[in-house]
């Protein structure tokens, strides 16, 4: 490369930073004020309906509600809202109408606020995606731009939300493809993170933030532990998975206008409250303290909130499907430390992290959100348990548009730019000396013995 082209490179290269700065700057401006008083009316209106003791028994008429808005004004704020920025992303060119950002405030609040089991970073997504595509499309972005941009507002929104700047833009990027991460919008999306990070703070929304003050000791004997629970926190997210997978199979089973199966769900909702626990309704944030301070802790607390998850969300109840993680990995934590002894706080933070690696097939992202969230002491056994739990999880996740770049196995092979709604082009090629072959030539060689017996 002679020195003009080296020239001509570097400053390609250096106008594209000064651009993507610039952009992802007024991105995350955008979404840190939107995220902030989507946060703001969330909490007010949380905290206007605790002051009732039974204000849940109103989740029929919301969820009724909710899906009324839905159905008639922005079809594409259904469900949780980072499953539909994904879809947005790979099926519609990243367009999100302008009128999704609104009804999927509105629908969210209305959910959560009346007791759904939902959170609150798929909105946020969906609100900064939305935003974004409205941005480029004022200023006639191409396609690709329009891409890097709402991408951009997917960390945008998940770091406003949960103060988490490097985790929020990793989060953006390595969510949309499993075994892939999107290295040309990295840069934007960290400033944007970080710009919709700072603006919020400075908007006075608090943040989820426990240090871990406890430090183990380092021994093959607590890795064995953190291998055994990541094992079991990637099975948590399976059954998470498949939870979901049969109560959305159930919903659209029931043959009837919409907005019915909201009344359906919100009654099924209130019998389970009344059956076990209000604290399964709504985001749950306080069973997540309790059991990072190891307080107040049912073995089964991980179980109901998998149940309450899937029937609010696929009866239509509208939000997001992190903080319900949160809930489900920090309990089944809390429940594993007390089934082998260890320290609880530990198990719960190594468990909120892992689960959702495994369930949205995120793990640098989580192990990083480790860091973030309990300090660098958890770092090691966090990373080494989402990476685990994600390996769990095969090819399945709560985002059913991710698609699969690379298979989690070279035994496994999977057509090019499948999604995770449509694994019917999965197929199990065991390879020369590898383990599986091993363990299936002798398999082969038991059966053959058996029908030679029998035949005998």
């Amino acid at each position: 490369m002679n020195r003009k082209d080296m020239f001509l490179e570097e400053s390609v290269l250096f106008i594209s930073i000064i651009k993507w700065f610039f952009l992802a700057t007024c991105i995350g401006l955008v979404v840190g004020v939107s995220t902030s008083w989507f946060i703001r009316l969330l909490n007010f209106s949380t905290h206007y309906t605790a002051q009732y003791k039974y204000y849940f028994l109103i989740l029929p008429v919301a969820l009724f509600l909710s899906s009324l808005l839905i159905k008639y004004l922005a079809p594409e704020a259904k469900g949780h809202g980072t499953e539909k920025v994904i879809e947005a992303i790979h099926q519609r060119k990243s367009r999100i109408k302008a009128i999704t950002v609104p009804v999927k405030l509105a629908t969210t609040i209305i959910t959560i606020a009346a007791g759904g089991s939902a959170g609150k970073e798929g909105p946020a997504a969906q609100i900064g995606a939305g935003l974004s595509s409205i941005f480029a499309s004022i200023f006639r972005f191409n396609s690709k731009d329009r891409q890097k941009l709402v991408i951009c507002g997917i960390s945008a929104g998940f770091a406003s939300v949960f103060g988490t700047p490097i985790a929020g833009a990793i989060f953006g990027v390595e969510v949309l493809a499993v075994g892939n991460i999107f290295y040309d919008v990295l840069f934007p999306s960290f400033v944007a993170g970080i710009v919709s990070y700072q603006v919020s703070s400075s908007m006075g929304t608090e943040y989820f933030n426990t240090p871990i003050n406890f430090v183990p000791q380092f021994s093959q004997l607590f890795f064995i532990y953190v291998l055994i629970g990541a094992l079991f926190f990637g099975f948590c997210a399976l059954l998470l998975i498949e939870s979901l997978k049969a109560s959305e199979k159930l919903s659209k089973k029931i043959d009837i206008w919409e907005p019915y199966k909201g009344l359906i769900g919100g009654c099924i909702l209130i019998i389970l409250a009344f059956m076990t626990s209000t604290k399964y309704l709504g985001l749950g944030l306080e069973t997540i303290h309790h059991a990072l301070s190891s307080t107040d802790i049912y073995t089964y607390d991980f179980l109901l909130k998998i149940v309450f998850t899937s029937i609010t969300l696929s009866f239509c109840g509208s939000g997001g499907m992190v903080t319900p993680i949160f809930f489900i990995g920090a309990t089944a934590g809390t429940f594993f430390a007390f089934m082998t002894g260890q320290n609880s706080s530990m198990f719960a933070a190594i468990g909120m992290v892992s689960v959702l690696a495994g369930a949205a097939n995120t793990p640098i992202s989580a192990s990083i959100m480790a860091m973030e969230f309990f300090g660098p002491q958890v770092a090691p056994y966090a990373a080494l348990s989402c990476i685990v739990s994600y390996l769990i999880t095969g090819h399945r996740s709560v985002y059913p548009s991710q698609m699969i770049a690379t298979t989690k196995s070279p035994s496994i092979m999977i057509d090019k730019d499948a999604v995770m709604e449509n694994m019917d082009s999965l197929r199990i090629i065991p390879r020369p000396k590898s383990i599986l072959t091993i363990i299936l030539y002798f398999y082969n060689l038991l059966k053959e013995k058996i029908a030679n017996f029998k035949a005998k």
